[in-house]
């Protein structure tokens, strides 16, 4: 959330992978979201699996973890791309530009 903030990005935080569902039945919508693998009550790639049968499709999702094995659980449940963890600013702000170009390309 801190670098975020630092990439001067609107951001909304949640405690849980449920949380993220949650905001989408609510029809919120979001240019990308950072799921994290062991979120409590729902896991992120649970969590990414709820969102794409909703119908989510534009919105670019990134998993996270520590455990590189959360790749396949992620790749599987339709996420757009895996980050381990930690993850680096470079990366974070190459992710967003790519998002905002295609955003720009959109409209």
């Amino acid at each position: 959330m801190h670098m975020l903030h630092k990439l001067n990005c609107e951001a909304t935080a949640v405690e849980n992978g449920k949380e993220a569902v949650d905001l989408f039945v609510e029809g919120k919508t979001f240019d990308i979201v950072f799921l994290d693998k062991d979120m409590p009550i729902m896991s992120g790639p649970k969590a990414v699996g709820k969102i794409r049968a909703m119908g989510a499709t534009t919105v670019k999702i990134v998993g996270v973890s520590a455990d590189f094995s959360g790749w396949e659980a992620f790749m599987q449940a339709g996420a757009d791309v895996f980050v381990p963890k930690p993850v680096k600013l470079e990366t974070l702000e190459a992710m967003l530009e790519v998002v905002i170009n295609k955003k720009n390309m959109s409209s």
